[in-house]
Formats: structure tokens, sequence, C-alpha cells
């Protein structure tokens, strides 16, 4: 019995546009005008508690650790091994964080092995 290649269904490639949009966009918004912008590198930096000093605080922390990246990955490795679009959703989400929040090497692995797992069998319904 020859098993079918993971696909998507066009309302679920339209789901991965929009959320994997969002992601992106969202993390320009931090990149360019929380932790790149003077005025509120300053500000933060001067003591300013705002929930945009407090975003721009994790944000920093976590892709000075590499948390996007090694997310992105750890999803990615799911998905590769049992592919679903709950998986894949949230490895282009992470995966789009990390691309544009100075983790790009483990980020763009991320998205060449979620690329990869298309090539995997959809898994069995019973």
């Amino acid at each position: 019995m020859k098993k079918e290649p993971f696909q998507l269904t066009a309302r679920q490639v339209q789901w991965l546009l929009i959320v994997g949009f969002a992601a992106v966009g969202y993390g320009l918004y931090v990149r360019y005008l929380a932790i790149e912008y003077s005025p509120v590198a300053l500000a933060c930096e001067g003591g300013l508690q705002t929930w945009l000093c407090k975003t721009r605080a994790v944000a920093t922390y976590m892709f000075q650790h590499s948390v996007f990246g090694i997310a992105a990955l750890v999803v990615a490795l799911l998905n590769l091994m049992r592919p679903s679009i709950v998986l894949l959703t949230a490895g282009i989400a992470i995966a789009g964080f990390g691309l544009v929040l100075y983790n790009t090497r483990l980020a763009g692995v991320a998205v060449a092995l979620m690329i990869l797992g298309f090539a995997r069998p959809a898994p069995a319904t019973e």
C-alpha cells in the first residue's frame, strides 16, 4: 500500500500564510521599533517600565540565547518525524521570529527541515 505524501488544503495554506506574515510582521515591529530604535532603547535602558520595554527585554534575552532558532529547529524536527498542520504552523511562526530577530542560521535550517517534511508520508488515519 503506497502512502500519500503530506499535503495541505487551500484553507490550510491560507492559514499558514496569515500566521507567517503575522509572525514576520510582529518580528519586524519589535526589531525596528523597539530594539534598534534609539529613543526607545535609551528610554528603556533609562528605566521606563512600559509593555514595549518589557517586550524589548524579553525579545533581547530570547535572541541572545538563540531561543527562537532552537525552538524552531525542535518543532521542525518533530514535524519532519510526524508531519502535521499544528507543528507546521508553530514552526513557521517561530521561524518567522527567528529569521527577523537575529537567529537566522538555526531558523533557516528549521525552514529547510519543514520543507523536507512535505516529502514524508502523511500520518495514518484510523
